[in-house]
């Protein structure tokens, strides 16, 4: 202890401020903790400021460039159109920058203190807070740890101004005339839209037989159809080598069907993945008990092996997602104030916002069968749905997996326009225990794209009415 650094006295303190940490502290501070939240970086972490909401404002900006200059079969002819990214960087960052203000507010509206600066732990029931004039020690009777992940670096890729991860791509000031994107998940997948409708020329390199391979192949191959009309090469099963920057661009190597290939471009992302920020904390000393891959190994509570010390987030196993982390905060807030609290993931939707999106909640078939579920799945089509047609956007579906005892709704996957938005009703459903016959008999606004869930439940029923 440094001379002068007397503790600081808190209940609850949590490392992190992104939607798990943030989550998590106010939670805590609403149940009557005395809370302290620690962040090295900016509030909001990395889904607030370089991740979920900044990529989502440059996806809805190339949208609609690309939509504008697609619309005349609906009469709309634009002519003359161009594109300034400046102002798309500028709309971005002013997205980020009301969201991070109002994380802010939210916390000290929650009388939570906030600190700057790294966090590492001396015991059980304490840590020490540093920056780069001074440290400060804190006693607490709890911890939640939620530092959050960052990107993964490939041999012979190391990130510099042409080899980038997904910051960097959200952060570029010119629109690449080629990039080379490695790794073809949803942060892949989502990026390498969003600049294809920007103008580039984007090759995708894939390691495994498929791209978005968290997703059903009936649900990726709509998406991977649009990507190919927009001109965007796909090369699975190939291994990326090296990447050679130069002045003006960079050289990509790589190797797909036994033969080595090179491809130029301006930049290469990549986005093989994501590394849990646990190295930095002193967790190996207090004795943390770590599962594969870093994470830290919890009990359905988002308890460690430390019985006052959480974790939550990408640092634990499972998806890593913002709703995710935010979720497991609100459990462990709820449990160190004392109340019956444990996390249940069979309401959790995945989500990637490609063109058509891709949702899901509950269990794929193939999951099911493992489970020895029997089930059947019932599809309605956006083809048959008149708001989809009103929009023009009629690719996708709303498929839903029941029990074939009792017609329980136990899955759900949306590929389609505003998907995101209707896998929250189906998520609901099956968190509640709901069967076709509830979903039927909601009534649901018309013309919406939210009937297709009504529709497909009627099909589920065997009564379809708008469709054979």
């Amino acid at each position: 202890m440094v001379v002068g650094d007397f503790p600081i006295e808190t209940d609850t303190i949590v490392i992190g401020a992104g939607p798990g940490g943030y989550v998590a502290a106010i939670r805590a501070a609403q149940l009557g903790q005395k809370v302290t939240i620690v962040e090295k970086g900016e509030l909001g972490g990395v889904c607030l400021n370089v991740g979920c909401i900044p990529s989502k404002a440059l996806l809805h900006a190339s949208h609609r460039y690309d939509e504008v200059q697609k619309s005349e079969n609906l009469g709309v002819i634009a002519e003359g159109v161009s594109l300034k990214f400046d102002k798309v960087q500028e709309f971005k960052q002013s997205v980020v920058k009301k969201l991070t203000g109002g994380v802010e507010g939210l916390l000290k509206g929650n009388k939570v203190e906030i600190v700057k600066g790294e966090a590492y732990f001396v015991d059980n029931n304490s840590l020490r807070v540093m920056d780069e004039k001074s440290a400060q020690t804190y006693n607490f009777k709890n911890a939640i740890i939620a530092t959050g992940s960052r990107p993964i670096e490939i041999p012979n890729f190391k990130f510099g101004n042409r080899v980038i991860d997904s910051t960097g791509a959200l952060n570029l000031q010119e629109v690449p005339g080629k990039l080379v994107v490695v790794g073809g998940g949803y942060i892949g997948s989502e990026l390498g839209t969003a600049f294809a409708n920007f103008g580039s020329e984007v090759t995708i390199l894939e390691g495994a037989k498929d791209i978005l391979g968290g997703f059903e192949k009936q649900m990726t191959q709509p998406v991977k159809k649009g990507m190919k009309e927009k001109g965007v090469e796909i090369v699975t099963e190939a291994m990326a080598k090296s990447a050679e920057e130069t002045e003006n661009g960079v050289t990509v190597t790589y190797e797909a069907k036994g033969e080595e290939q090179t491809i130029e471009a301006d930049y290469v992302l990549v986005t093989v993945g994501r590394r849990p920020n646990t190295d930095e904390l002193g967790l190996e000393e207090l004795g943390v008990k770590f599962a594969d891959r870093g994470l830290i190994e919890v009990d359905k509570q988002s308890r460690t092996s430390i019985s006052n010390i959480f974790a939550i987030g990408d640092i634990v196993p499972g998806l890593p997602l913002a709703h995710k982390a935010s979720y497991e905060a609100k459990v462990a807030a709820e449990v160190i104030s004392g109340e019956a609290s444990e996390v249940d993931y069979i309401g959790m939707p995945a989500v990637c916002f490609t063109e058509p999106e891709l949702a899901q909640v509950g269990y794929t078939e193939q999951q099911a069968k493992d489970e020895g579920l029997e089930v059947k799945a019932s599809k309605f089509p956006y083809a048959a749905n008149g708001r989809a047609l009103s929009l023009d956007d009629t690719t996708g579906f709303v498929k839903l997996l029941t029990l074939k005892e009792d017609d329980t709704l136990v899955g759900a996957q949306v590929v389609g326009t505003g998907a995101s938005d209707i896998i929250s009703e189906l998520g609901l459903a099956i968190e509640s225990g709901m069967n076709a016959e509830d979903l039927s008999l909601t009534i649901h606004a018309h013309p919406t794209l939210g009937e297709m869930s009504m529709e497909a439940a009627e099909k589920a029923l065997g009564l379809p009415i708008h469709t054979m």
